[in-house]
């Protein structure tokens, strides 16, 4: 195989995992569950998607001494909020998986992991509209 026929598949590779072909997803995202946890965190709002604006915001802030202090504890603070929207998040697609599916597998941190990514830095890229959750 030569280089550019070896661009050329990994390039095909590449545009399949970014659109969501199962064929080219790896390991990690492959199957009608993750599927469904994606659908379902891509439609949703995530307190988390704000992560690294508001982390931006707290670094300059650390910049002038007099807003150091509180922007340490508005950053826990959000901090904290993140890991109760993860949580809530994880309450809710256990209890939808187990009624749509028979077996329910570990999704907690796969989707909380994807749900503090920016939407447009998803991988694959988000196929559900906001507020179009799966059925």
């Amino acid at each position: 195989m030569n280089r550019s026929q070896m661009n050329e598949q990994r390039e095909k590779a590449r545009a399949g995992m970014a659109s969501g072909d199962e064929r080219y997803l790896p390991a990690r995202d492959k199957g009608p569950q993750k599927r469904y946890v994606r659908d379902y965190v891509d439609a949703r709002y995530s307190v988390g998607e704000l992560t690294i604006p508001f982390m931006v915001l707290v670094i300059l802030t650390s910049f002038v001494p007099a807003l150091m202090e509180i922007g340490v504890i508005v950053m826990w603070a959000f901090l904290l909020i993140v890991i109760v929207d993860c949580a809530i998040l994880s309450f809710i697609l256990r209890k939808r998986l187990a009624e749509k599916f028979s077996t329910v597998e570990r999704v907690t941190w796969y989707a909380s992991m994807r749900a503090i990514q920016l939407r447009p830095m998803r991988m694959p890229k988000p196929t559900a509209k906001r507020r179009q959750y799966p059925s």
